[in-house]
């Protein structure tokens, strides 16, 4: 991991005298870039579905309300199940998108019972967890998954076995499990927590059950760490912190808290009012910036570039006209598309599905 620096990126202007800096990396991290490219790449090409929708979308591609709307004016259909799309489309083979979270067995299961042209986006280091899941299983495992209930990639990955996953929480999640040393352990997160997240809970799941294994490589995603250590990077500098995110982002609410606790760190107690998360420049509050000299800038890992745009305007049309950049880290993953659309171009048909 490349060491923690800070550049200029921007010179200030004569008017006004606040700064904002900008963390680096923020937005789109590769699995959601590739999720929404999915979505995309099939509205782009023809649409050959006469009186139907181009596609169907399970669940919200992404968790970031802008990106879904917009997807949704372009033509997307989105549903929270399957039995709400029509067989009429299931027989004229438009495409169901899965989104990035990952999907449980008895979905993929009811979509092959119905015929269903599907498009998997899920993320792969999603993906990764659920093969996870599936060898420890096989090996005879009880798996404890740290992650958030209700969240759709928890959904997904408690669907690979739910008798045989255990979700914890809270530490009393741990405590009201019953497992003696003769029942195998393998300990499984979430992949958009942080290290610093699961942290307290992981060592709790070693106290309580010392045999307990972990998988070689960390569950979590790149992109949360990295984002999460941008911000402690800003917050180290600002006087307060804007995230922008969707409310029902986990990534992005994240940020806000680790925002936080760093803020908390330099003003004792005021970590709270000190940062605050917005869906987009609309949602600014003039009051946060009153006796703010500097302010702390980053978007959750689903939020297009366009989102910080329009935040860094209003803060500028607020007097905060100097921009700096401070990098933790440089970003260079990749997800090619699904392998059912990569040769896929506008105006052209889209291929068929492979297996």
């Amino acid at each position: 991991m490349a060491g923690f620096r800070t550049t200029v990126c921007e010179q200030p202007t004569p008017q006004g005298h606040g700064r904002v800096i900008l963390a680096d990396p923020r937005g789109f991290c590769a699995g959601v870039d590739r999720a929404i490219q999915t979505v995309q790449t099939i509205l782009d090409a023809d649409n050959p579905h006469q009186g139907l929708p181009p596609v169907y979308v399970r669940r919200q591609i992404v968790h970031n309300r802008h990106v879904v709307e917009d997807l949704a004016q372009r033509g997307a259909v989105f549903v929270d199940e399957l039995d709400q799309i029509p067989d009429q489309a299931v027989r004229a083979g438009v495409p169901v998108v899965f989104s990035a979270h990952g999907i449980a067995p008895s979905v993929v299961k009811e979509a092959q019972r119905r015929g269903m042209r599907v498009v998997d986006a899920s993320c792969p280091l999603v993906s990764k967890v659920h093969r996870e899941v599936q060898r420890f299983v096989r090996d005879g495992y009880r798996i404890i998954y740290i992650g958030h209930r209700g969240h759709d990639e928890a959904v997904g990955v408690m669907g690979e076995a739910p008798d045989r996953v255990h979700l914890v929480e809270h530490e009393a999640d741990i405590e009201a499990l019953d497992f003696g040393p003769d029942t195998p352990l393998v300990m499984l997160t979430q992949t958009t927590l942080s290290l610093d997240e699961t942290a307290d809970l992981a060592a709790a799941l070693r106290r309580r059950f010392p045999w307990i294994e972990e998988p070689p490589g960390s569950d979590i995603c790149y992109a949360t760490q990295n984002r999460q250590q941008a911000v402690k990077l800003v917050a180290g500098q600002a006087d307060c912190m804007i995230v922008v995110g969707s409310a029902n982002s986990s990534n992005s609410v994240r940020l806000v808290e680790v925002a936080r606790q760093a803020l908390d760190e330099r003003f004792p107690g005021q970590g709270e009012q000190r940062a605050h998360r917005v869906d987009d420049a609309g949602e600014l509050d003039p009051v946060w910036l009153q006796g703010i000299d500097s302010v702390g800038l980053t978007s959750g890992a689903s939020v297009p570039e366009d989102l910080v745009q329009g935040v860094l305007e209003t803060l500028a049309s607020r007097g905060f006209t100097q921009v700096t950049r401070a990098r933790a880290v440089d970003e260079h993953m990749h997800f090619v598309l699904p392998a059912a659309l990569r040769s896929a171009r506008p105006s052209r048909k889209l291929p068929q599905p492979q297996g």
